[in-house]
């Protein structure tokens, strides 16, 4: 009985051992299911921040190269546009210099002729400068139409110049250079009565001899270079006269130049300084030389300053009228007053 009893005990324990174990053990069962299921959601969030971050990577790198080759294109784009801008600039310049040296070369081929008669023709010009060589042009210049509508081009081919107009000047061009060398010789004839040409080659390379030539100025503004031809004849051989003229009026700017044979002949032109010409007194100076105004010369030193205050003073006071001699103020004394004694006697009085 006692063994029955002791089995039935130990079965009983043994049941309730494991109830109570498969009680214990339930928990941490769940637990596990649980965490994985908690793992499983973060790994989930990860993964899908990853995959964010991998596209955003992506889509960066794309940018990246979608830029470098926007780059690339812009960069050659520029470069291709510099190019063509250095070759259109390089193809400007060499034209410019090509122009320029096909200019020079056609003004060494022309001669200007200067202070010819408004009437002079074309023809009359070729007459003059057939002998020296072939002419290939001739075109008239400074030219003021007698209308302002029109040009000097039409003015020149219908020859409507302005009354007050009483030359002209014109290029001649010759087939070559050393016929227009020849035609300088023409230098200072008389083409018509009061016209003395005036020839010399077109080129900027022409140099002016400033020793043989005097500077003229506060010249008449209608003056003609026949008189300033004439005015300078008693000095020596006059070469040539230019007047500086405006090219829209055709009137004189007040100034001029002669060109003299021989330097002789400036000595004796510096001494017609101040001379009389047309009713104005003409200053004539050597080229190159600065015009300094005359300075008024006073006799009379300057005195010094005392002098000159009494002298003020004195001419003031030469009207009769009486003036005394200013009083001078008297200093204020900075000392503090003292009070007055009162006597005794009124003291007591007041009390």
């Amino acid at each position: 009985k006692d063994n029955k009893k002791r089995k039935c005990t130990e079965e009983v324990e043994k049941v309730s051992e494991d109830q109570s174990s498969s009680v214990i053990q339930e928990p941490p069962i769940k637990a596990k299911k649980a965490r994985k299921k908690e793992l499983s959601e973060a790994e989930k969030t990860l993964a899908n921040r990853e995959c964010a971050l991998e596209r955003a990577d992506a889509e960066e790198e794309e940018q990246k190269l979608f830029q470098n080759k926007a780059k690339k294109k812009k960069g050659a784009s520029h470069a291709i546009t510099k190019s063509v801008a250095n070759s259109g600039a390089g193809t400007t310049v060499k034209q410019q210099k090509k122009k320029k040296v096909a200019d020079e070369m056609v003004n060494r081929r022309t001669v200007f002729v200067g202070n010819l008669p408004v009437d002079c023709t074309a023809q009359a010009l070729k007459s003059l400068f057939k002998e020296y060589g072939q002419i290939k042009s001739v075109r008239f210049r400074s030219l003021v139409p007698a209308e302002d509508t029109l040009s000097k081009k039409l003015a020149a081919i219908k020859h409507k110049v302005h009354p007050n107009v009483k030359f002209v000047n014109a290029y001649v061009v010759f087939k070559e250079e050393c016929d227009a060398i020849k035609a300088l010789n023409e230098n200072g004839t008389e083409i018509a009565s009061g016209f003395h040409i005036r020839v010399d080659i077109a080129s900027k390379t022409s140099s002016h001899d400033n020793k043989r030539s005097v500077f003229l100025g506060n010249l008449s503004y209608d003056i003609c270079d026949d008189a300033v031809r004439e005015h300078f004849s008693v000095c020596g051989g006059v070469v040539a006269v230019r007047i500086v003229r405006d090219r829209k009026t055709g009137l004189g700017k007040g100034f001029g130049y002669v060109l003299f044979e021989n330097t002789d002949a400036v000595h004796l032109a510096l001494k017609l300084n101040d001379s009389v010409l047309m009713g104005r007194k003409i200053r004539v100076k050597r080229c190159g030389e600065k015009w300094k105004a005359p300075q008024k010369s006073s006799d009379r030193s300057r005195a010094p300053k005392d002098r000159v205050d009494t002298r003020l003073k004195n001419k003031r006071c030469s009207n009769g009228s009486f003036v005394g001699e200013k009083a001078v103020p008297l200093k204020k004394s900075t000392k503090p007053k003292r009070l007055k004694a009162i006597p005794r006697n009124k003291a007591g009085k007041n009390k």
